[in-house]
């Protein structure tokens, strides 16, 4: 992997070592303790799609593993929608050694909380259970989901009522914030990024272009239920890993 943009590094053939990533993808210094940052981490072919046989798995190769794991290493919190839980199989992240020293330093937990958007609540417990060194996951629904259902994922997971009928994004980050959780990264998928986007909520996007066209009708990397706008990005820096592009762009908030 090496980087191409905002500068070649001095010598343009060593490849990126994992303490390169993490200091290229480290998280600004937050305002106050009450700010979140939003970074959303996607992956697209080059044709737009957002999923390769409906898994986003499909698209990623080495390089996009890799950053990804790095990606987790420095976030306080992984936010993700249900759909994307129970498509992509997900649970609580797992504590990775290589990244146990950085998160020591910064006062972190040992692994990322998972934080699943559901507004019903819908969910399946197996997507809740611990795995080695993960900490307690966060379920973000309505006053309105099911309150027999809200008790049950209450057995392994916070539940925090965000919204009457629909979540509400910004309610949910204040209560990520108020438990100290302000380095955020959405991994999707394209609904929740398309309400996190909707409600100008973004700051930075991570996307792995996959060098593939999938030909597919499928979803695209935004799934927008209106029209928002244009949204301005600029780019932060560029990587490539043999053909995977890796860029990381900040939202232009000027």
């Amino acid at each position: 992997m090496h980087q191409l943009l905002p500068t070649p590094l001095e010598d343009p053939d060593r490849e990126l070592a994992d303490e390169d990533l993490v200091q290229a993808y480290a998280y600004p210094e937050a305002a106050s303790p009450s700010d979140c940052w939003v970074r959303a981490n996607m992956v697209a072919s080059a044709d737009g799609a957002a999923g390769l046989d409906g898994r986003s798995g499909g698209l990623s190769g080495e390089g996009d593993r890799r950053v990804f794991g790095v990606l987790r290493g420095l976030a306080d919190a992984v936010l993700v929608g249900a759909g994307t839980v129970r498509t992509e199989e997900y649970r609580p992240p797992a504590a990775a050694a290589q990244h146990a020293a950085h998160r020591r330093a910064r006062g972190q937990l040992p692994a990322p909380v998972l934080a699943v958007v559901t507004a019903r609540a819908e969910i399946d417990l197996e997507h809740l259970q611990p795995r080695e060194g993960s900490s307690r996951p966060l379920v973000l629904t309505t006053t309105s989901a099911d309150a027999r259902r809200r008790a049950e994922l209450a057995t392994l997971a916070d539940v925090v009522l965000v919204g009457r009928d629909r979540v509400d994004l910004s309610e949910a980050l204040a209560a990520l914030a108020a438990r100290g959780l302000r380095r955020l990264l959405c991994e999707g998928g394209p609904t929740l990024l398309g309400q996190v986007v909707a409600g100008g909520l973004l700051d930075e996007l991570c996307l792995t272009t996959a060098a593939l066209l999938t030909g597919s009708p499928g979803p695209r990397l935004l799934d927008l239920d209106r029209c928002v706008g244009p949204v301005r990005l600029r780019i932060g820096h560029l990587l490539v890993d043999r053909d995977e592009l890796l860029a990381r762009y900040l939202v232009d908030r000027g």
